[in-house]
């Protein structure tokens, strides 16, 4: 006999939070037992105007709940070279039969899909309710909101992790000294669906197809990133092109930008009753775009456990079962930011960096390895 109010709290309801409560009514999870919980009001996420990356493969976990099409930009290529050096490889969406590599989107419009599905399908939303602590106990979690109320459930899913450098340390955690600066570009020779991903001496600058131009992520040190950020526009376009090259002809309009630190930050590890999915379990580098897609592929695997049985059971297979990809990806986006990103510039580790691309690209075998990780990762 049931006991708690819910069977499964979700605290964090963005994409991941939400893709989760969708797949696991999709599973056959009663939706009434199912709560999310979310500190932020729905109007405020669904203006979110960040851009995310998707994956072939995580368009195929969100047309499996009914969350696709959403507004986005395909992409058929990805060029990936070092700056102002020899070696580079590409990454086509025909050497691997899918229709994409991936897509760009806005956060805001899919959190927008995401929530209209959750209210379409009767889960239980709380919103704006900060939960403000959790009592784990034998049979259940209590879990506490700042407002004063309380509700139980048979297991808490935490997928709220917000960003690096507000972030408590985890057990496997890294500073890589590097922020990224982030806004929207236009250009004067556009490449339709072709993203780049372009290593410089600071870190990885990633331009994304998108709307009218291109979503821009350029890694660079701490000090140099917030002198970026506070160029005049004109300024900032000069600087950008010097350091992408004139491959897209000039750029010629940004965005407002922001910025935010990056870090590496990431903890497996489970309690009895509570397990914490996508960014809360793992902040990645954003090199390769991998950390909606882990965390989407985090969500499909626990909805299908949790839809089974609401137990310890499932959460510690639920941890064996994400190891291998977790790691791999970790593992990926890691030697992406530390090997290209960090290299001394002296022409021999140059040279050798850009080898290492042009090897990548010769590989066949390991190429197609390496792109079938980034499009669906490793399945379970």
């Amino acid at each position: 006999m049931t006991t708690t109010d819910f069977d499964i709290a979700i605290c964090g309801a963005g994409p991941v939070g939400l893709a989760l409560a969708l797949l696991l009514v999709k599973h056959g999870a009663p939706a009434g037992r199912i709560v999310l919980v979310d500190a932020k009001p729905l109007e405020t996420a669904s203006q979110d105007p960040r851009s995310i990356a998707l994956s072939y493969g995580s368009r195929q976990i969100l047309e499996n709940i009914g969350a696709w099409p959403v507004v986005a930009d395909a992409i058929h290529q990805i060029h990936v070279s070092r700056r102002g050096h020899f070696g580079r490889t590409i990454i086509d969406r025909e050497e691997y039969g899918v229709p994409a590599l991936g897509y760009v989107a806005r956060y805001g419009s899919l959190v927008s899909t995401l929530a209209a599905l959750a209210d379409r399908n009767a889960v239980v939303t709380l919103r704006p309710v900060l939960v403000a602590s959790s009592i784990e106990r034998d049979e259940e979690v209590e879990l506490r909101c700042a407002d004063g109320k309380a509700f139980t459930a048979q297991i808490m899913v935490q997928a709220e992790g917000g960003v690096f450098s507000e972030q408590a340390t985890k057990s496997v955690s890294r500073d890589y000294d590097q922020t990224a600066v982030i806004a929207h570009v236009v250009c004067s020779k556009p490449v339709a669906h072709r993203a780049f991903e372009r290593f410089t001496e600071e870190g990885p600058l990633a331009l994304l197809p998108q709307d009218d131009g291109y979503a821009m992520v350029w890694c660079a040190r701490p000090a140099n990133a917030a002198r970026l950020a506070a160029l005049p526009d004109t300024e900032f376009l000069v600087e950008l092109e010097r350091a992408f090259g004139s491959r897209l002809g000039r750029f010629t309009k940004v965005s407002p930008r922001a910025a935010f630190p990056l870090g590496l930050n990431a903890h497996a590890a489970v309690s009895s009753r509570t397990v914490a999915i996508g960014n809360a379990a793992q902040t990645l580098h954003p090199v390769a775009g991998q950390g909606m897609n882990l965390g989407l592929r985090d969500a499909a695997v626990l909805a299908r456990l949790l839809a089974r049985e609401a137990t310890p059971e499932m959460l510690q297979q639920f941890i064996r079962l994400r190891q291998t990809d977790r790691k791999l990806t970790i593992t990926l986006t890691d030697a992406l930011a530390r090997i290209f990103a960090s290299a001394p510039d002296g022409a021999l580790s140059q040279s050798a960096l850009g080898f290492s691309l042009a090897l990548v690209d010769a590989l066949k075998p390991a190429k197609r390895l390496l792109a079938e990780h980034m499009l669906f990762g490793s399945r379970q």
